[in-house]
């Protein structure tokens, strides 16, 4: 779970950010984001869409493998698949769940990079 972006600050619902999958994923099954509400801890009211995994019908996939999923009050032109709204008037967090984890998840060899904000 991070309610941070890679230089430390808050996750603001008002501002737009990019978290990079990186491909391989060490799963068996699927990962899942899931962005919440940094003060209830609950799901993001009024939004299309509280989460985004690999199993998300239409999401983009880099040509190496990752996966760019774009965070804010405003899906990027072409990636709705991959956007999770967030509320413009609030903070929020986000959390990776991994289903069927293998090794390299436990072992750090594989690991999920920061979020990323966005000029």
């Amino acid at each position: 779970m991070s309610h941070q972006d890679s230089t430390g600050a808050a996750l603001e619902g008002g501002r737009s950010y990019r978290l990079r999958i990186p491909p391989n994923v060490p799963i068996r099954q699927y990962w899942s984001m899931t962005a919440y509400d940094r003060q209830t801890h609950a799901f993001i009211r009024e939004v299309s869409a509280t989460s985004r995994s690999s199993q998300t019908p239409g999401l983009r996939v880099n040509r190496d493998g990752s996966v760019d999923l774009w965070l804010g009050s405003t899906a990027p032109k072409g990636w709705e698949r991959n956007w999770l709204p967030t509320d413009p008037n609030n903070r929020f967090e986000l959390m990776a769940r991994f289903y069927g984890p293998e090794p390299a998840l436990f072992d750090q060899s594989w690991k999920l990079l920061d979020v990323e904000r966005m000029a």
